[in-house]
């Protein structure tokens, strides 16, 4: 069994087989791990089960995915098993392969990407122009978690097994409103 878990929004969310579940907690780092626990349980699954643990790199909240992803590489290397690295991305183009992802950055411009198109920003203009690339444009709904089994299952099929890191499309907002003092 492959475990997906989810912390670039403002919920936690996990899948596992069919099985699908949305929290929505205040805190991430401290309900992460009980909430983890409590789906498996739910799930009738034990952490022997898993053979692989999905997690989502990006793009999303700085803080979210970075604990995501500390949480499953902890997980992981507990049970021996691999954790990968997916992006929401890859998640929307899985059942829309033919689409323009367009993701509301909360920040005045959007996280795009394609089949033509890198992974990047741009401004509500530039999206305007682009979208056009592609037959339809998705990301104003979440994206299908439970997807993300299928994609862990070809990654780790190719050996794609590259170490999950954030994905950042962008400076951090401390690294955008440094003040720089030379002492």
């Amino acid at each position: 069994m492959i475990l997906i878990i989810n912390t670039s929004g403002k919920d936690l969310e996990f899948a596992l087989g069919d099985k699908h579940k949305i929290v929505a907690v205040e805190k991430q780092s401290s309900a992460l791990p009980i909430e983890c626990e409590k789906f498996m349980t739910e799930c009738g699954a034990a952490w022997r089960d898993l053979s692989a643990i999905g997690v989502v790199v990006g793009p999303g909240s700085f803080t979210g995915v970075r604990l995501g992803i500390a949480y499953a590489k902890g997980l992981g290397m507990g049970l021996n098993i691999p954790v990968v690295g997916i992006n929401a991305f890859e998640l929307y183009l899985a059942a829309t392969p033919d689409a323009f992802v367009a993701i509301d950055s909360g920040r005045g411009d959007f996280f795009v990407a394609s089949p033509l198109t890198a992974p990047q920003t741009m401004t509500i203009d530039e999206l305007e122009t682009r979208q056009m690339e592609c037959p339809r444009t998705v990301g104003h709904q979440p994206f299908n978690l439970l997807l993300g089994t299928d994609i862990v299952r070809k990654k780790i099929a190719a050996g794609n097994l590259e170490p999950a890191v954030p994905m950042y499309l962008r400076p951090s907002y401390v690294e955008t409103n440094k003040k720089c003092c030379n002492n």
